[in-house]
């Protein structure tokens, strides 16, 4: 599946051998950073979540990775999709997906946007606010919903804010609100929390989900969907377990606490992208701040701006080849080339690299298929947003 040994029912070990993508860094040169994508790696890890999840359904998070290549192949293998706005809508029917097989996933949609969705046969919104609900049923009568909840009890690496969701007691009152609208209340979502690296971390928040999911049906809601989200997990250093393994857990917990449910839903992004690229960059400077400093500071010709946002906070650590490799290392400060202060990665962990690094020197990036192409910016600084090669 990737560069790591390991197999599908284990936890992923060690990085033994390059994959093609960094093969294939090795092998060309580039003007700019540029992130490589291996299509069959994507198409490996759908299988092998597919294969735990059993029968719930896999809608990909469009927004981890929007390449049109992923897509297509994504569309062959058979999964639907879980889309943020109308350009993924569209880029997903561009690529041959049925709308049946997408749902509106975001809360806070465009009511010209609900309109477009419902009159290209998408029949599947998410709300969690009776003024969402009130665009819904005014620009897709009688479509699907489901109720965005707050997740309170994350064992996430990241977990997510309170932008999205609401608290138990309102949304009950939602669905009691969506029927009166004449839409269709068919059940609950939550996000577990992004990088969620083992699947026993998720029983907290499948036990406050159960409570909302079991009260909805005393109070007389019939409930046939459960969406879980996202949360499965890619390899950036720290164990994870395997894919198959992994979300087979996560159902049998799924089915302890919820009992059959006819339609389950999971929204993986990460876990099906990021391990499917690697991002060729470059070493601008290497410097210490005074004779004295413990710490060098080595600058990428990438950076928070350009392909690198979940470096915020240092979430998500990503690990990197460099020609030194072997040689001794030390800490450094690692930071991106805007004039922007903000523009520094790792800092209050310092990354160990090669103490021989300097100005010209190759740098990969692994594992970086997921949210690096879709969070660059267009130009900030001057500096091109990130290249994609799909192989």
């Amino acid at each position: 599946m990737n560069a790591f040994a390991g197999d599908l029912a284990g936890r992923v070990a060690e990085p033994v051998r390059p994959s093609r993508v960094e093969a294939f860094i090795a092998a060309n040169s580039f003007d700019r950073p540029t992130l490589v994508l291996d299509t069959d790696v994507v198409a490996a890890n759908y299988r092998a979540l597919a294969a735990g999840l059993g029968a719930a359904r896999i809608h990909y998070a469009v927004k981890a990775n929007p390449a049109p290549e992923i897509l297509a192949r994504l569309v062959a293998e058979g999964a639907a999709f879980d889309a943020a706005s109308r350009g993924e809508i569209e880029l997903c029917l561009s690529q041959g997906a049925r709308a049946e097989d997408i749902s509106f996933g975001n809360t806070v949609k465009r009511a010209v946007d609900i309109a477009f969705a419902h009159q290209a046969g998408v029949r599947l919104f998410a709300a969690d606010a009776a003024e969402e609900l009130e665009k819904i049923a005014r620009h897709a009568p009688g479509a699907q919903v489901y109720i965005r909840l707050i997740v309170t009890a994350s064992e996430a690496d990241w977990p997510l804010s309170r932008k999205f969701g609401c608290t138990p007691d309102m949304a009950l009152d939602l669905m009691d609100q969506a029927r009166l609208l004449g839409l269709v209340p068919v059940g609950l979502s939550f996000h577990v929390g992004s990088q969620t690296r083992r699947a026993a971390m998720w029983g907290a928040t499948l036990d406050e989900m159960a409570q909302v999911w079991h009260r909805a049906q005393a109070a007389g809601h019939r409930l046939t969907l459960l969406n879980i989200g996202g949360g499965f997990p890619a390899f950036y250093g720290e164990a994870v377990e395997a894919p198959t393994a992994y979300a087979t857990e996560v159902m049998q917990m799924v089915r302890a606490r919820f009992g059959a449910v006819p339609r389950v839903m999971a929204e993986p992004g990460r876990g099906l992208v990021a391990e499917a690229g690697a991002i060729a960059a470059e070493v601008l400077l290497t410097s210490r701040k005074s004779e004295d400093d413990l710490h060098r500071w080595v600058y990428l010709d990438i950076g928070k701006f350009s392909g690198l946002a979940e470096t915020i906070d240092e979430a998500i650590r990503y690990q990197f080849l460099t020609p030194r490799d072997g040689e001794q290392t030390g800490p450094c400060i690692l930071a991106g080339p805007s004039c922007d202060s903000a523009d520094v990665l790792y800092e209050k962990r310092p990354v160990q690299l090669p103490l021989s690094l300097a100005s010209g020197d190759r740098i990969v990036i692994r594992n970086a298929g997921a949210y690096t192409s879709s969070y660059a910016s267009v130009g900030f600084n001057g500096f091109p947003p990130l290249d994609v090669v799909v192989l």
